[in-house]
């Protein structure tokens, strides 16, 4: 068993969708990133790619190839990220993320993303740990600047 960590953050945009653990959540602002900014997406591949000693998504999907990745759903790279381990030989076991944002409110939409990144990477919804949580009005997320999200991932 192996385990790895992630972290992601986005700064809020106009004129953006807001992508959230593979879906669009309704709001006024989205996120502002080189592909769709879906930061769940982003902390959890890093997550799965660590645990497997296999760097992160900037160095497998870097901003820095023109247009190859730009505007990319996240799903699809966290799809990618998934054949990459499973070509290893690994497998995973389960993640745990946790999504930090003052706004919008998360809660309604939990259950759906976790259905959604559960079949993304091909694995039962239970294996899908999903959590949002605010700070309180302190830092960035607080004074509602952007979104933060942290992700942890045991592979087999």
């Amino acid at each position: 068993m192996r385990i790895g960590f992630g972290y992601d953050v986005h700064q809020f945009a106009p004129n953006r969708a807001l992508w959230l653990g593979g879906i669009e959540v309704p709001y006024e602002l989205g996120l502002l990133g080189h592909s769709d900014a879906d930061v769940v997406i982003h902390a959890l591949c890093d997550a799965i790619l660590g645990a497997a000693a296999m760097r992160d998504i900037g160095y497998h999907f870097p901003d820095t190839k023109g247009n190859e990745y730009e505007g990319i759903d996240s799903k699809i790279l966290l799809r990618r990220v998934m054949e990459m381990i499973r070509e290893k030989g690994y497998e995973l076991g389960n993640c745990d993320i946790t999504i930090c944002a003052q706004a919008p409110k998360l809660n309604p939409f939990i259950e759906q993303m976790q259905a959604c990144l559960a079949e993304v990477m091909g694995v039962a919804p239970d294996q899908v740990s999903l959590k949002a949580t605010t700070t309180e009005h302190l830092g960035f997320v607080g004074r509602k600047e952007g979104i933060a999200a942290y992700a942890v991932a045991l592979i087999n």
